[in-house]
Formats: C-alpha cells, sequence, structure tokens
C-alpha cells in the first residue's frame, strides 16, 4: 500500500462509494460464512470467534479479560457466552497460579476437537467465498490493506 497522501481530487461519493462497498462486502461474506459455520457446528458468531481465538493461542488458552477484549465483547456479554461454552463442555476456567486476579479460558478436549474442526471448515468456506472470487494476489492485497487500515486507526486519536 501507498504512504502518499490523501488525493484531495477524489470525489465525495466515489470515496464514499468505496467505502460502503467493503462494509457490503464484509457483511454479506460473514453473513454467509456464520450461516455455514452455524449450521455445521450450531455456534452462535460470538461463541464461534471465542473458540477461533482459543485454538490459534498457546495451550489454547487465553486471560478471559484479553478474550472478552479481544472479541469485543462487554464483561457481562462475554460472561454468558463463555458460561454456554462451559456447559457445552467446550472450554473450562482455570485460575492463574501466580495471580489469583486472572483466570483463563482454556478448550476442553472437546472444546479442541470442535474448534479445529470449525476452523478447517471456516478455511474452506473462506477459500470458496473470497480466495475463488479475488485470487490469490488480490485477497492478500486486501488482507494487508485492512492490515493498513487497522494500525492507522489504532494508533491515531480523532
Amino acid at each position: 500500500m501507498s504512504s502518499t497522501a490523501p488525493d484531495p481530487c477524489t470525489d465525495d461519493d466515489e470515496i464514499i462509494t468505496w467505502w460502503g462497498l467493503v462494509i457490503e462486502g464484509y457483511h454479506v461474506t460473514q453473513d454467509r460464512l456464520m450461516a455455514e459455520i452455524g449450521e455445521q457446528f450450531d455456534l452462535a458468531p460470538a461463541a464461534f470467534d471465542i473458540l477461533l481465538r482459543l485454538v490459534r493461542s498457546p495451550d489454547h488458552r487465553m486471560p478471559m479479560t484479553k478474550l472478552a477484549r479481544e472479541a469485543a465483547l462487554s464483561s457481562g456479554g462475554f460472561t454468558k457466552v463463555a458460561d454456554r461454552l462451559a456447559r457445552a463442555d467446550l472450554i473450562r476456567r482455570q485460575p492463574c497460579e501466580t495471580d489469583r486476579r486472572v483466570t483463563y479460558a482454556v478448550l476442553t478436549d472437546h472444546g479442541l476437537d470442535v474448534a479445529r474442526r470449525a476452523r478447517k471448515a471456516t478455511a474452506e468456506v473462506l477459500r470458496r467465498r473470497v480466495l475463488a472470487p479475488l485470487g490469490k494476489e488480490e485477497s492478500a492485497a486486501l488482507a494487508q490493506a485492512m492490515r493498513t487500515l487497522r494500525e492507522a486507526n489504532s494508533t491515531q486519536q480523532g
């Protein structure tokens, strides 16, 4: 991606349309992905997100506060999702041995199995819904563009 100054000649409607297309493309693709994953694994989007984060984390565990923050859930919202995942034997809560204020969410053996299968299914859906229409080069460029936006807008105020 280029780090040149913004083009002041870009028409207002054009740039708003570009952004609208990004949002619409994301939503329709995410809706299809979640519909397929939900149907295959009976997982709500928040539960699915948590399982994917845990399966990709060292020792398949994360501090619950960090997991809630990364999943963009409120403390109460995360607790409800974590309770459902624990009742379904997908995660368990594990106190930290060195800091009593920290509790980890840890995948159970069953949770690890479900999370691995869901990750595999997700990759297959994304190959069909993203990689096939865009190709590898445009998919990589899209990911890089989103990474650039995330970094630029995470570090800047206003």
